[in-house]
């Protein structure tokens, strides 16, 4: 069985997966189009200021290709959107935390500032927390496909009790009551 099996096209996580990539795709998409409209030389460290940030020809290039990136995570969506963002959000926190100790350095040759740190920091938050959401909690209900797969007996012992229950099996019923019970208790 493969991930992308288990998530239903039609289920809510997949529009907050979606959206979330879409979203984050196209602020990227309108900073780095910005900086490639101003014509920047692609290592300047002079300080062109675009949206208030600092960034140059590489960095919009980045943020284009990254934006394009998660425009396409969203078009696809499901699993694959939400892998797409956490991995993007690492990226995004990785890059903040490199950039602090480099920003008055030669390294520096994506003319980061503060500004572009703590943007880095916020984007990488909200594009992990759109992938992040309904995959990673202690309390994920039942019927989420990520709790069904790190529970694989209680679910299988749910979906056996609920096929028996719509069978109408007064056997069924106990055992669907004892199942959902027990499973409540797994949490």
């Amino acid at each position: 069985m493969e991930l992308k099996d288990e998530l239903p096209l039609d289920h809510e996580l997949a529009q907050v997966y979606r959206g979330g990539a879409a979203f984050c795709g196209v602020v990227l998409l309108v900073f780095g189009c910005l900086g490639l409209a101003g014509q920047l030389s692609p290592f300047d460290t002079s300080g062109g200021q675009i949206a208030g940030m600092s960034t140059n020809g590489a960095l919009s290039l980045i943020s284009v290709v990254v934006g394009l990136a998660l425009v396409v995570g969203g078009v696809i969506g499901g699993n694959f959107a939400s892998t797409l963002n956490i991995g993007v959000g690492t990226l995004f926190l990785t890059s903040g935390f490199v950039h602090v100790f480099i920003l008055d350095k030669g390294a520096n040759v994506l003319d980061f500032g503060m500004t572009n740190v703590i943007f880095s920091f916020v984007m990488g938050l909200v594009i992990l927390t759109f992938g992040m959401y309904g995959r990673v909690s202690s309390r994920l209900p039942h019927d989420n496909p990520y709790w069904r797969r790190r529970h694989p007996r209680e679910a299988a012992a749910e979906a056996a009790a609920d096929r028996a229950l719509h069978a109408g099996s007064p056997t069924a019923i106990a055992q669907s009551v004892a199942s959902k019970a027990l499973g409540a208790g797994s949490e």
